[in-house]
């Protein structure tokens, strides 16, 4: 590649967040980009459209508060002049304090920048080798990678990959819930009051249980021995740890007064504003597989749901990402071919909004590499740098999972700091001073 000049071409495969986000990054810096996106032919499991960063599980990028490693992640990737950030505001919707969008409209205006853009070339092609994807060259194909593509990179890298199961929520139509019951707040009172809240008593949420224990499962035999990520973990599965894990994980409902009783409930099952209109409610944290009547006459016992017409019930598709601590450089190109690198979910990051930052990423180490420039990594202080780290480092290789950003990757303070939140203020400061001294 030493002769590289302006006019070459980078092949990005996969028009997801993080492709979209890495073509669309690589052109802006005078780049010529063939995006390769293989929807208008070959549909995924998962997937309903050919557009471009279709989002599929869920319709929020999480936390936007400052003092959160979330929101953190979000305020380095705004200082990099994230694209897929911007148009996530402008597609947003009420979510109290995470990043809510509308996901036709998002998926609509991502399509287009990049079908506008003057040096980004769009192809239909379904790509099954990575003979066929010309250097340099970034892997975005997510989770869903096509399975002729996925033997390849297998034998690419020599040794299996590894999976995990992704379970989708419901979506339900708004005029359906039953505001008697349900009402709109926030956890103590943060926010804009965007969620519903449908509470349930202590017998209520027995017998729920219990029936989620017992409806009938729908798991396909080649999923079977693969393993679910914590943070996409069905409620079946959670009922299974135990009958009070749902109480103390999506149906908490601590910071909840029921304005009925100006007490929290026993537990809470929360809705999620999925569309711009409001018309649509997504099932905060319940992921599922139980078959789909299963699903109707288990989720209407939810108080305030009883009359619950759904726009979309849960599924489940398997997950695949490579372990990147293993056969990943640093810069996120493959150890058997430096100019073959690798974006999004498939490096072992779980999360919209992290899939499309290692996207951001990988487009600056390509511009590194082309330009002969030495790698810089973002500083491990930050959010960027800590998520780098947990999907690089070697000595997670043994027992790689994929990880959300948290605070649990950030570097300890110096100092102790008993007071969670001055601790996280701290880290978010560190933080933020490393990323302006690296972009100055």
């Amino acid at each position: 590649m030493t002769n590289f000049t302006q006019n070459q071409k980078i092949s990005v495969v996969g028009a997801g967040l993080a492709g979209s986000e890495c073509a669309l990054q690589l052109a802006d810096m005078g780049y010529q980009v063939v995006l390769f996106e293989m929807r208008d032919k070959t549909m995924t499991p998962a997937h309903k459209t050919n557009k471009f960063a279709e989002l599929v599980c869920s319709n929020s990028f999480g936390s936007m508060n400052e003092v959160s490693a979330p929101g953190q992640l979000k305020w380095e990737a705004q200082h990099l002049g994230s694209h897929i950030l911007k148009i996530a505001h402008e597609a947003s919707v009420p979510a109290g304090q995470a990043l809510g969008m509308d996901r036709e409209v998002f998926s609509a205006l991502v399509t287009e920048k990049i079908k506008k853009h003057p040096r980004i070339e769009v192809r239909t092609d379904v790509i099954k080798s990575l003979n066929e994807v010309p250097r340099p060259a970034v892997i975005a194909t997510g989770p869903l990678t096509h399975e002729d593509l996925a033997e390849d990179l297998r034998k690419h890298f020599g040794d299996e990959f590894l999976y995990f199961f992704d379970a989708i929520a419901p979506i339900i139509d708004a005029e359906t819930i039953n505001t008697e019951i349900a009402w709109k707040a926030d956890r103590w009172g943060k926010g804009t009051n965007d969620y519903y809240n449908c509470p349930m008593n202590k017998e209520e949420y027995n017998r729920f249980v219990e029936e989620i224990a017992n409806a009938k499962k729908i798991e396909p035999k080649h999923f079977e021995t693969t393993e679910f990520f914590e943070g996409c973990m069905p409620i079946e599965v959670m009922v299974e740890r135990g009958p009070q894990t749902l109480r103390f994980g999506p149906m908490k409902p601590i910071g909840l007064d029921d304005p009925r009783t100006n007490r929290y409930p026993w537990a809470v099952v929360q809705l999620r504003q999925d569309n711009k209109e409001g018309t649509a409610y997504n099932m905060v944290g319940f992921q599922t597989r139980m078959a789909y009547a299963e699903q109707v006459r288990v989720f209407r016992m939810i108080p305030g749901l009883e009359n619950a017409e759904f726009l979309k019930l849960g599924s489940i598709h398997r997950n695949l990402f490579i372990n990147s601590p293993k056969r990943l450089n640093k810069d996120l190109s493959s150890k058997n071919d430096p100019w073959l690198f690798f974006a999004g979910q498939i490096t072992g990051v779980e999360g919209y909004f992290e899939s499309t930052c290692v996207g951001l990423l990988v487009s600056r180490f390509l511009d590194q590499k082309l330009k002969d420039r030495p790698f810089s990594a973002p500083p491990r202080e930050s959010a960027l740098g800590s998520l780098l780290e947990a999907i690089t480092d070697p000595t997670r290789a043994e027992h790689f999972q994929p990880t959300n950003i948290n605070f649990a990757l950030f570097p300890p303070l110096a100092e102790k700091e008993r007071d969670k939140e001055t601790r996280k203020k701290k880290q978010i400061g560190i933080a933020r001073e490393a990323m302006a001294n690296w972009t100055k």
